[in-house]
């Protein structure tokens, strides 16, 4: 490193934000993850005997991915190299590559390398990796806020240890908060602030589990208030709640919270719970979820999850769907809260749903029966001559507008595909079916 690059990293240093100064450089100030860096883990045992396998790290933003590879980048003896995959092309892992291949026929040491945002590397950039991977040229460390299991090459997988990293608690948000007040060498002490008790409680509390939120907002409020009569910097629950004025939530329309959140939302609907139903709901809508996709799955619901338990519920939630498209937001969430709210309290039926399945079961294993003659058109050219619905009885002519005769094809005579359930409305579906098949009307 010559003048100028020792110049441009300490002014780096000192200039990055907070949450970059006061990242940790040993697994012992690390916040929260006990669940895979607790003493007794693998993660904590194999960083603390350098004898890493290639790792992913997933979890959501600011809970410690790219912290962890520093730490591992403090204690290992290989050679440890950071890309970003955001920026680099194969050209860059190609450098890498050659790189540490040299490094471990030369001296015989293995090189780690770290990608962050190893998600945004395509199909053939993480193919790419893979034969070094194997070989031990490189021992790859990936972060990625997506799930991997969508995202990464299963060959890639196969050989990599997955840990996934949980939201920060409050309690470990707060430590990290007084750390940044009063840390002289990293933090923000020399700025002699004072972080008041209720403001640390509600910065903890917004940041959902993400350090670098909390801390961008201490640094903002710090930066940003004068100073009071005392000559300190107090950040009040008043400027604490100026630095951070929504809370952050975890939701990406392609990533695990999207489908979490969905998954919630329609199984709250299912089970009957109306409150848990409004509740993911407004998350979603919270987090900026299209309307019309909020519609859908309610739709979907009601057709699936209520059926004809409630005939109204399908025509209430078509109807929200066109009037929350027509109204837009803000007003449009009543109104997807009354079809969800709807939907929810319904009383519940998947006969339609095993209806379908088992009709569309039996068509795929007898394929194209014959439709019983008389049930056949007659109106068409000619058809009436060839005897086409010839026997066919007009149920109208009959009592109950009811009368007995074969509908399926005689091959599936006697099958049944819809069982009515003993819920809501299909309870009277039930007793009317039941009545008129057990007069069984003949023709008068």
């Amino acid at each position: 490193m010559d003048l100028f690059e020792y110049m441009r990293a300490s002014s780096l240093e000192k200039e990055s934000p907070l949450a970059a100064r006061l990242r940790p450089v040993t697994l012992d100030e690390v916040a929260g993850q006990q669940h895979i860096i607790g003493k007794d883990k693998l993660l904590y045992r194999a960083i603390r005997a350098d004898k890493l396998s290639s790792l992913i790290f997933y979890g959501p933003p600011g809970t410690g991915k790219t912290t962890l590879a520093r730490v591992i980048a403090n204690t290992t003896s290989a050679e440890f190299t950071q890309i970003n995959a955001t920026v680099a092309g194969k050209k860059d892992m190609e450098e890498v590559v050659k790189k540490a291949g040299d490094t471990l026929g030369m001296y015989g040491k293995r090189t780690i390398l770290f990608i962050d945002e190893i998600h945004r590397f395509n199909k053939g950039q993480q193919d790419y990796l893979l034969p070094f991977v194997e070989d031990g040229t490189i021992i790859l460390i990936g972060a990625t806020t997506e799930n991997p299991y969508f995202e990464v090459n299963g060959a890639l997988l196969s050989r990599s240890v997955i840990f996934e990293l949980k939201p920060l608690e409050k309690a470990d948000i707060r430590k990290l908060l007084d750390r940044a007040v009063n840390d002289r060498d990293k933090g923000m002490g020399a700025y002699d602030a004072v972080l008041e008790e209720e403001a640390g409680e509600f910065l903890a509390d917004m940041a959902e589990g993400d350090a670098r939120q909390a801390l961008n907002a201490i640094e903002l409020g710090i930066m940003t208030t004068d100073r009071s009569a005392d000559g300190k910097i107090h950040i009040t629950l008043e400027v604490a709640k100026e630095c951070i004025q929504k809370r952050s939530v975890r939701y990406d329309k392609s990533g695990d919270n999207h489908y979490d959140t969905v998954s919630a939302f329609i199984k709250s609907m299912r089970g009957s719970d109306p409150d848990a139903a409004v509740y993911y709901l407004a998350r979603m809508l919270y987090a900026g979820e299209s309307v019309t996709f909020i519609a859908r799955r309610i739709m979907i619901c009601a057709a699936e999850d209520v059926g004809l338990a409630d005939p109204q519920a399908l025509s209430v939630a078509v109807s929200a769907s066109l009037a929350a498209e027509r109204v837009g937001m803000p007003e449009a969430q009543i109104i997807l809260s009354e079809a969800a709210l709807y939907v929810a309290c319904a009383p519940k039926s998947n006969a339609c749903v095993a209806a379908i399945g088992e009709a569309s079961k039996a068509v795929e294993e007898t394929g194209n029966l014959k439709i019983p003659v008389h049930l056949q058109d007659a109106h068409y050219k000619g058809a009436a001559k060839l005897g086409r619905g010839k026997g066919y009885l007009y149920a109208h002519d009959y009592p109950d507008h009811y009368v007995e005769q074969q509908y399926l094809p005689y091959e599936l005579s006697g099958r049944e595909f819809y069982s009515p359930s003993g819920c809501g409305y299909e309870v009277k579906i039930k007793e009317h079916m039941n009545r008129i098949k057990a007069k069984g009307n003949k023709k008068a």
